[in-house]
């Protein structure tokens, strides 16, 4: 009876210290804010760097629009298209091996060099146009598509490892919120860029520099968890890992085999994967070939209009700050459950969206702000898959979520690349409103079953193929999700 009066109060003691951790970077700023912050500038970089060629393409075909004293290329459409297309063939290459590659040798040391290598190919843009025409610039693109693929695979790494679940959606959806960011960045200085003295070449040679100036910054100061920092305190780091339920180190983590049958039979991950390739299907279709329809039915070409093509990236980028301390708070207070949390908001994101689709088919040249208002909140709604399926890697398995992101990455950029081609075994006539509809409709109808798949099937929970195995074959055993939840329901 002694012993286990002494048990129940070293345990008290021990939930007592816990609480004050928590208590005390509830809401102060510590290392793992600025890890955050740094992954942030890397999705608005990476993004950045990605979508600088949609508009330098512009005034290298035409200077016209831009500074008529540098290089004009005679790209026809299909050249033209064929190198927009080009990064994703790269980019979809690395994306199953990027998780575990990343748990394995350090996301540290992946990312710096991805990004360093991306930002050395923008550089070199405007010599490969110059001297090796188009192909030079398709093979660059690819390459930068190669490098890019590490970039989510890493991020999800990171954040499994950096960020308690009580912060989840708050800094998870902070540092993707990078990503439209970056988009409206480079849409609104884009052509200033190109019309300064510079030239367009200034485009990829800016974005190219920040590039290397982030990576500079991350090799610096990134680490891949909180116990090879050595700038972190002893209770935060103590912080992370009592919440996170970690009891294995980084060096473990390396050793440990991924389940991969366990992970492709499990019901709550191809759940996580019908819901992302459900939601890139829509979300290109919608910013792809909305602007297409728009000029051709609508007779408004919005690519002429940077505010208007930027404006859908800005209210993505502010709806994830709406969302994200919500979901939290839902979380956080008790009044709904991970999984539950997640599928509430990751059906705002995707139906939402679905209905703004089915309205565009139906809208006249006579209404093209009716048109524009759902073009924005089709694509600012869309935020809310941010603390929806996105962050659900990491409810499902915190070891191997970067490898989770690999494989519904994977999938999903294959569905980004099937949509707009399915636009044009649909599409005959540009100008046929009721082709559009189809488009629209079958989109709209990808959501509906995507989203409706994840909420019947989806899950928050931590599953059993979580457990980490050594390469020996040895089973290590770790908390469960109840002992997770447990303590992430002291935060209140």
């Amino acid at each position: 009876m002694k012993e286990r009066n002494n048990h129940d109060a070293e345990h008290q003691q021990q939930t007592d210290a816990t609480e004050r951790r928590m208590g005390l970077f509830k809401f102060d700023i510590g290392v793992r804010h600025y890890q955050s912050g740094l992954l942030f500038l890397l999705l608005l970089v990476g993004y950045a760097l990605r979508v600088n060629m949609s508009v330098g393409i512009v005034a290298m075909v035409d200077n016209t629009t831009a500074n008529p004293d540098f290089e004009e290329y005679n790209w026809n459409e299909q050249t033209q298209s064929l190198i927009l297309s080009s990064f994703f063939w790269g980019y979809i290459l690395v994306q199953l091996p990027a998780g575990t590659w990343a748990r394995k040798f350090g996301a540290k040391i992946l990312l710096s060099s991805s990004m360093g290598l991306c930002s050395l190919l923008t550089l070199l843009t405007p010599i490969a146009a110059s001297s090796g025409g188009w192909v030079a610039v398709v093979v660059l693109r690819i390459l930068l598509g190669v490098s890019q693929g590490f970039i989510f695979p890493c991020v999800h790494t990171l954040l499994a490892q950096w960020v308690p679940p009580s912060e989840r959606s708050r800094l998870g959806t902070f540092v993707y919120a990078g990503s439209p960011l970056g988009n409206v960045l480079m849409l609104a200085l884009s052509g200033v860029l190109a019309s300064s003295s510079l030239g367009w070449p200034s485009i990829f040679y800016v974005s190219g520099v920040i590039g290397v100036i982030w990576t500079v910054l991350f090799f610096t100061f990134g680490s891949n968890s909180p116990e090879e920092d050595a700038r972190i305190t002893a209770t935060e780091r103590m912080f992370i890992q009592e919440t996170l339920g970690q009891e294995t180190n980084t060096e473990e983590i390396k050793k440990f085999t991924t389940p991969w049958k366990k992970i492709f039979t499990s019901l709550p991950f191809i759940s996580l994967i019908v819901a992302h390739s459900a939601q890139n299907w829509g979300f290109w279709t919608l910013l792809t070939e909305i602007p297409t329809y728009m000029k051709n039915v609508l007779e408004m070409d919005i690519k002429k209009n940077a505010l208007l093509s930027a404006l859908p990236y800005l209210v993505m980028w502010l709806g994830s700050f709406v969302f994200s301390p919500i979901s939290d708070y839902l979380i956080n207070k008790g009044y709904l459950s991970v999984g539950n949390t997640r599928k509430l908001f990751n059906s705002i994101g995707l139906y939402f969206p679905m209905f703004a689709l089915i309205g565009l088919g139906y809208v006249t040249k006579d209404h093209t702000e009716i048109a524009v208002f759902l073009l924005t909140f089709g694509v600012g709604i869309n935020s809310g898959t941010y603390v929806g399926f996105m962050l659900n890697h990491m409810d499902l398995s915190p070891v191997y979520a970067g490898t989770l992101m690999g494989i519904t990455n994977f999938s999903a950029n294959i569905m980004s690349i099937l949509g707009p081609l399915f636009v044009g075994l649909i599409v005959s006539d540009a100008t046929n409103p009721v082709e559009w509809r189809v488009v629209f409709f079958v989109a709209a109808a990808i959501y509906f079953i995507g989203n409706t798949f994840f909420v019947i099937f989806g899950s928050g929970e931590i599953q059993p193929w979580n457990n980490p195995v050594r390469n020996n074959g040895d089973e290590l055993e770790s908390r469960d999700a109840s002992k997770s939840t447990e303590t992430v329901t002291t935060i209140k």
